[in-house]
């Protein structure tokens, strides 16, 4: 490859790479937990709420925020026991607690007419709170959520949570190892270096994932799929076109309880919609937000 097209190669690619929104950390006293979240941004506008999934944290919203601030104010969510949020002793970490948490959050902030986005967990700790405290949310999103995990899922899960974590003698060594998971990612490694590196903390001088792993240690069997019933706001579910979690039947299924709700399918992506393709999540949920 000449010089010129190596530089317009690079330069194409670095076009191509998601950037990630501009943040400030903030920290909120929500009922009997302190939650971490992040601020986008920007004052003024309809404020908009992000929640991630199991595992993860309020990072998983970085790469599309900046597709939402124009016209709204964007908050991320750590959920307690994930990310910069305080963990729970002795474990709670019930959807309903979860939801509750939520909801002191609101409160705290006093968030009104908000939109709440949801992914994976996030998205069914999301509807929960939406059919249980109805009347400040106005919109919903839940993105490539399974409101309803199998036994054998939920088995493994408190499998993975009940050993003992590892720890790093690095951050290089354990930001090098991190893995998104479940799925078969799409994200660049650009992304998935990024989101490792807000994964991990030091403790004691070893490393270690900023994750309580009684999370999944008490994972509850727990179906979503009648809270549908009790949605009436708009709604939305997002769909990565390379996931199998949101089955022809989940459709069916969500469609039958609430026929207003909109399905929207993100391609080139799998579970981690929002890092595999966030352009493509922006420009599959944007219009819906303008229109509904």
């Amino acid at each position: 490859m000449t010089p010129e097209l190596h530089s317009r190669a690079a330069a194409d690619a670095h076009k191509n790479t998601p950037r990630a929104a501009r943040y400030s950390d903030r920290r909120v006293k929500a009922g009997p937990v302190e939650l971490h979240y992040l601020d986008y941004g920007t004052e003024g506008k309809s404020p908009m709420l992000c929640v991630h999934g199991g595992a993860a944290h309020g990072h998983w919203f970085d790469f599309v925020a900046p597709g939402f601030t124009p016209d709204y104010h964007v908050r991320s969510l750590d959920l307690r026991g994930h990310g910069d949020s305080d963990p729970v002793d002795p474990p709670a970490y019930r959807y309903d607690d979860y939801a509750a948490d939520i909801e002191n959050f609101v409160k705290a902030l006093d968030l009104r007419d908000f939109v709440l986005m949801g992914h994976s967990m996030g998205g069914t700790v999301s509807l929960l709170y939406a059919a249980k405290y109805p009347g400040r949310v106005k919109k919903l999103i839940v993105v490539d959520s399974t409101v309803n995990l199998s036994a054998d899922r939920i088995g493994r899960l408190r499998d993975v949570g009940s050993r003992p974590g590892r720890d790093y003698p690095s951050k290089d060594d354990i930001v090098s190892r991190y893995k998104l998971r479940p799925g078969n990612p799409q994200a660049t490694p650009e992304v998935v270096r990024y989101i490792a590196e807000r994964s991990v903390k030091e403790v004691g001088g070893a490393w270690r994932y900023k994750f309580d792993r009684n999370v999944y240690a008490t994972r509850e069997i727990f179906d979503g799929t009648p809270l549908w019933s009790d949605i009436r706001i708009p709604a939305l579910l997002v769909k990565g076109a390379m996931s199998e979690r949101i089955t022809p039947e989940v459709v069916a299924d969500v469609k039958a309880r609430a026929p207003h709700a909109v399905v929207k399918e993100v391609a080139r992506a799998d579970h981690h919609v929002t890092l595999d393709n966030p352009q493509g999540f922006i420009d599959a949920v944007k219009p819906w937000l303008a229109g509904s």
